[in-house]
């Protein structure tokens, strides 16, 4: 015979031929916990106070205004300081004079940047014909090494990692330490705090 009590302690029957449903309640664990004690420290029910209508539905109209005039205004944006120009460089009395040059003193300066403008070409000019013949130089020199030795020749164009020293330490391997607390320093925080 298939108890209720039974039914309610296991999600399967114990006996057979009894069909019992699944757990009908999270206070009883399966049958393959053995014990089933129900709740000890339960909070008894609360009492409901008595709530009069009338003051219920004059705080929801409340509410409602107080939504209905949030929703009128819009939000208030950070600003972004950084895009603030402040008040005192506004001002259009702060206005650098831009001083009258004679026309010698722009004659002379028009020739110094022509001056300065032939010579960086000059220099450029110099520092391509440099590489130019270096790059000849030591394509004539890989030429003539072949025709002595071909092992010479594959040897020198072998990259040579020895040819600029450079060394590297990577991160250590010695584990984090464990509630360790990075020093912030000594700062004034003048962060400011925008509330909505």
């Amino acid at each position: 015979m298939c108890s209720p009590m039974l039914r309610a302690l296991s999600g399967r029957s114990i006996v057979p031929g009894c069909i019992s449903p699944i757990r009908q309640s999270h206070w009883f664990p399966s049958v393959l916990a053995l014990k089933t004690s129900p709740p000890l420290r339960a909070e008894p029910a609360k009492k409901k106070k008595k709530v009069d209508p009338k003051r219920d539905q004059e705080a929801k109209e409340r509410l409602k205004k107080r939504i209905r005039k949030m929703e009128k205004v819009a939000p208030e944006l950070i600003p972004i300081e950084d895009f603030i120009i402040p008040t005192k460089y506004l001002d259009d009395l702060r206005v650098r004079a831009v001083p009258q040059l004679s026309s010698e003193e722009s004659e002379r300066r028009a020739m110094l940047l022509k001056e300065w403008a032939r010579y960086k070409h000059q220099q450029h000019q110099a520092e391509m014909a440099a590489i130019r013949e270096a790059l000849e130089a030591q394509q004539e020199a890989l030429e003539e090494l072949r025709l002595e030795s071909e092992e010479l020749y594959k040897a020198a164009l072998r990259i040579d990692p020895g040819l600029v020293p450079f060394q590297h330490q990577g991160p250590s391997h010695t584990p984090p330490v464990a509630n360790y607390q990075a020093p912030e320093g000594k700062f004034n925080d003048i962060t400011r705090v925008y509330v909505q």
